[in-house]
Parts: structure tokens; C-alpha cells; sequence
């Protein structure tokens, strides 16, 4: 029988509101949401009532509670060192918003610290678990565009408004722990974690005090390279392509496709293309799915290298953008 577990939300963020919150209450067959947090009584409450769960006035009151297996922790990066720590500390596991950490040394920490309490920390890059990766690997494992060459991938959008977390470099703000993560984890997807940054650059385009505008060229031990842009006062875009010997796969909506949405693969050949419509998917939920087996079968291990790797190439992109 499939034990249901306890899970909690620290920080009532919109996106929990919107996503993570109705994901969960989806999964009622493995998760009982136990309960929200707020700094704001009145939040906490607000969310409550919607949700039908017991209201927590302050992040630490939740995580005194005995019987939550698992927080889902959906602060800005700049908070993750000290609420992971206290999560962890408490006994928890714990399921983080990207970017987990804003440099190595910090992620570093946070996963040392989960491994030696033998706790799952796994980091929220829900885009992983849609269908239409796994069409893109089948097609790529078939040879449909020949041997991979390149991948292309982008990530950017018009500016938020000046008050927006992103914009603040004491909560973790900037193009690359945001948007330019997702490139960076794509490249991971499918060229795999052994990559060498060959060069980046990061901008601050706005005045806005973090880095709004960005790129790496990245390239794998089989010397397949990986050219990811991002930024926040750009055009939107939010595609990845993988460009091959004998074709070009695109995924138009690479990274925020939500359930009920049906994204759209293009194949590019010869004189050919076609378009090649993907069945909507619900990538929060699957990605649940997998956080439950994990904890269920106390194999934590590769989410936790998952969350390393990830960390590691974005401190090495930083680096190069600052030689």
C-alpha cells in the first residue's frame, strides 16, 4: 500500500497558489497537504481556507510540526541558505524552487548537509518531466536528425517591474539563477553534466544593480557544444533546438508548458518540415510523482547530484563571465 506523505509550503508565492498547490492536491493518493506558512497571518490564512489545510503564521511553526514528511519551499534563491538548513535541520525533506543556491559553496552546504541526514533535496526544474522530453530523446535515439551537432537554446522575456524580486541582489536576482538556469539545465538534459564552459558573458542592460542579459557556449566530452542565451528585456523566447546531421528538432515551448497546453515540436529536414503536435501534460504533478518514489524507496541520491551538477555549472558560467 502506498504510504501518503505530508507535505508542507513554506511561503505563500504566487506560483504555489497558481501551480505547485493545485499539483499536490492532484496527488491526493500520495500527498495530504498539511499546511501553509506565511510571515503574514492573514496570508497564511487566506491560503488556507482556498486550500482546506491548517494555516502557520511563521515558517519555523510549520517546520516544528512532527508529523510533515516533506516542505516545498518556494522563496527566492537568496533566502534558500538559511530556510533548506532549518528544513533539513528539522528533519524534513525538502523540494526547493530553482536556483537551489546562488554559488557552489552554498549549494555545496545544502546538499552535504541533506546527504549526511540521509533527507531528499531535490530542486523544482519541472520543465524535465513534461512528455515532450522524452519524445525528443526518443526521436533523438532513432537518429531522426542524424548525429546531434548543436544545441540552441533560449530563454528570455520583456522587463517585470522594477519591484520584482529578480531585480534584487539580496534575494538571489539576476537573468542567470533565473531564466538562464533553464538553458543550463536543458544543456544538462541532453549533452549530459561533463560540460566545459568555453566562454560567457553576463549584463546589467537595465541599471538594475544584477545581471538582466546573458550567454554561454558550453561543450560536452564528445565535443557537441551548447549555445544558451537569456535575459529579462528581451523578446520572448522559450525554445530549445537541437540541430543535427540531417535535421532540426525545435521545442517552441520548451520550459512553460502548463497542463492543459499542447506544445508544438518542429522537424526540420531536407526540403521537409513538419509540425508535430505533443499531448498537454501536467509537469509539476509527474515531477511529485517522482519526489514520492524517491523518498518512498530512501534513494535520494539522484535528485541531490541533479541539484549539484546544476549548481556547479552555474558558478562555472558566472566564473567565465567574470574573467
Amino acid at each position: 500500500m502506498t504510504k501518503r506523505l505530508k507535505i508542507g509550503v513554506v511561503g505563500c508565492a504566487s506560483f504555489a497558489e497558481r501551480s505547485a498547490i493545485p499539483a499536490i492536491l492532484d496527488c491526493a493518493e500520495l500527498f495530504e497537504l498539511a499546511g501553509v506558512a506565511s510571515r503574514s497571518a492573514a496570508k497564511a490564512q487566506q491560503y488556507a481556507e482556498k486550500f482546506q489545510c491548517a494555516a502557520f503564521d511563521s515558517y519555523d511553526a510549520l517546520l516544528q510540526q512532527q508529523d510533515i514528511d516533506l516542505v516545498y519551499l518556494p522563496l527566492p534563491t537568496g533566502l534558500h541558505d538559511q530556510w533548506v538548513a532549518k528544513c533539513l535541520d528539522a528533519g524534513k525533506h525538502v523540494l526547493v524552487e530553482k536556483s537551489m543556491a546562488a554559488d557552489f559553496s552554498s549549494a555545496e552546504k545544502m546538499i552535504t548537509t541533506a546527504e549526511a541526514k540521509q533527507l531528499l533535496l531535490a530542486e523544482n526544474f519541472m520543465f524535465q518531466y513534461h512528455r515532450q522530453m522524452q519524445l525528443v530523446v526518443d526521436h533523438l535515439a532513432d537518429g531522426v536528425i542524424g548525429e546531434l551537432r548543436q544545441l540552441r537554446s533560449s530563454f528570455g522575456f520583456p522587463p517585470l517591474p522594477p519591484d520584482n524580486f529578480r531585480f534584487d541582489a539580496s534575494l538571489g536576482g539576476g537573468a542567470l539563477l533565473d531564466a538562464g538556469a533553464y538553458t543550463l539545465k536543458a544543456a544538462q538534459f541532453f549533452l549530459g553534466s561533463s560540460l566545459t564552459v568555453k566562454s560567457a558573458s553576463l549584463k546589467d542592460t537595465m541599471g538594475s544593480g544584477v545581471d538582466t542579459l546573458g550567454a554561454a557556449h558550453l561543450e560536452n566530452p564528445d565535443g557537441v557544444s551548447a549555445l544558451v542565451g537569456f535575459g529579462f528585456d528581451n523578446f520572448y523566447q522559450c525554445n530549445i533546438e537541437l540541430w543535427g546531421s540531417e535535421g532540426k528538432l525545435t521545442m517552441t515551448r520548451a520550459f512553460t508548458a502548463k497542463p492543459g497546453f499542447s506544445p508544438e515540436i518542429i522537424l526540420e529536414k531536407q526540403r521537409e518540415t513538419e509540425s508535430i503536435a505533443v499531448e498537454s501534460d501536467y509537469p509539476f504533478k509527474n515531477l511529485l510523482e517522482k519526489v514520492h518514489h524517491q523518498i518512498s524507496t530512501d534513494n535520494h541520491a539522484s535528485l541531490r547530484q541533479e541539484a549539484r551538477d546544476q549548481a556547479k555549472l552555474i558558478s562555472l558560467v558566472s566564473e567565465a563571465a567574470n574573467e
